[in-house]
């Protein structure tokens, strides 16, 4: 045997070691969150990914970079450009077309393209229901099969069936409770859609018993449901929602000496409780799923919008009609007139939501806590104006929501819808009709 021929069968040898090594990591960083829900096996998950990434990338193995180019490119420009000074580098088109041929390819790994897909489209877009029907077929009972069906079926506005097919995949096994956390989380909000505030208060509950992610939001979405409720009703739930909110502050975690967004988003509402005459949140669960983007799939049903809207008008009524309003007033005024925005926009009512969103932006001077509510209702009405068809316009108010806010609750959560907003912009109209 030649040394040239020997070297070959090294270099071979070494390549097949790589290749097994970096799809141990890639494959297991998942397992390593799910197994330990906190956010330092998130972390420790991360830099696995980003090894495997970067050995993949040294040895050209284009096909199985393609997740990852593609969940990079939909970042906002200036996460993107953090992610690529450490070593990431994304490339949408690239990534998807790559999955597609891998899902296709009925190889061992044509199941994981498939699922990749799957998460991208149903959590991004609403398309590939062909390709989910084509695996039902192979893994009927499969668990993460049975869970994209929900989640399709719940981002259709099909509530019902969603309820159905988020507790088949409850039922489909036992051993990953984990994914059982994901179905309660998912069920909370199907119910929440609906108003059906006593449902919603039961997954919200197990949350707050079983799941460890984030114990300050699942208490504070629980108090928030709570809050929802009739005086009766609460009364039999046994929970003491003051006590609840008072609580959120104390289960915060740091990450590096920092709080997570969302958590100072919830113990900065829940600060109302802390004094000895706490001063009540208005909708709390409403502002909640506007946050969570929940109003989007809220307003793919015309019945559902229309009883948010109701409930939206009687808060409405209720700081009309307040006889001491507190320093939190202005706020709360605002809060309820983006949020009865949002439901008339659904509703094809346009004129009366501009009406709604240009309250709150003549308000600006008045808020003194909820600064979070002006740019979120820039980025809103320009999207109105989109639908009218003024891209002008539309393009406008996003960008003033993008360049003249910062500091605030959510504002990277608000910079990646924007940078949504405005990548379906760049293919408008340039001049209004």
């Amino acid at each position: 045997m030649s040394y040239r021929t020997s070297l070959k069968q090294q270099l071979r040898y070494y390549r097949r070691q790589y290749i097994s090594y970096t799809k141990t990591q890639s494959r297991s960083s998942p397992f390593s969150v799910f197994q330990d829900e906190n956010m330092i096996s998130f972390i420790k998950g991360g830099i696995k990914i980003r090894t495997s990434y970067q050995i993949y990338n040294c040895k050209c193995l284009v096909a199985v970079l393609c997740p990852v180019c593609q969940m990079l490119s939909l970042l906002p420009a200036r996460i993107l450009r953090l992610l690529e000074f450490i070593g990431f580098s994304g490339n949408r088109d690239f990534g998807l077309s790559q999955l597609r041929e891998g899902a296709g390819s009925h190889s061992l790994r044509s199941v994981l393209c498939v699922l990749t897909l799957l998460f991208y489209h149903t959590y991004v877009s609403l398309i590939l229901v062909a390709l989910l029907n084509e695996m039902s077929m192979f893994f009927p009972q499969g668990s993460i099969i049975l869970f994209y069906s929900a989640r399709i079926a719940l981002l259709r506005g099909n509530f019902e069936k969603a309820l159905v097919k988020f507790q088949e995949c409850i039922s489909a096994q036992q051993q990953w409770r984990q994914i059982h956390h994901l179905c309660y989380w998912e069920l909370m909000w199907c119910h929440s859609f609906q108003q059906q505030w006593r449902d919603a208060y039961r997954y919200a509950d197990l949350l707050c018993r079983e799941s460890r992610w984030s114990k300050a939001i699942y208490v504070y979405q629980k108090a928030a449901i709570l809050s929802m409720m009739s005086e009766e009703e609460l009364k039999t739930s046994g929970e003491d929602v003051v006590e609840l909110f008072r609580q959120v502050e104390g289960l915060k975690q740091r990450l590096a000496g920092k709080s997570i967004p969302m958590e100072k988003f919830a113990i900065r509402k829940s600060r109302r409780y802390s004094s000895a005459v706490p001063v009540k949140l208005v909708i709390p669960a409403l502002e909640m799923m506007y946050v969570w983007n929940g109003f989007t799939i809220v307003g793919k049903r015309a019945d559902a919008t229309e009883s948010l809207l109701i409930t939206i008008e009687r808060a409405e009524e209720q700081l009309r009609n307040d006889p001491n309003p507190s320093e939190f007033h202005p706020d709360d005024q605002c809060l309820v007139q983006m949020l009865k925005g949002l439901c008339l926009k659904h509703l094809g009512r346009l004129l009366q939501a501009e009406l709604c969103f240009t309250q709150v932006l003549s308000s600006e001077k008045h808020i003194r806590y909820d600064h979070y509510l002006i740019p979120f209702t820039l980025y809103e009405l320009g999207l109105l104006y989109k639908q009218q068809g003024d891209y002008i316009k539309a393009t406008r108010f996003i960008e003033e929501a993008k360049l003249n806010y910062k500091d605030y609750s959510m504002e990277s959560r608000l910079h990646f819808r924007i940078h949504a907003a405005l990548s379906s912009l760049k293919g408008s109209p340039t001049n209004s009709p």
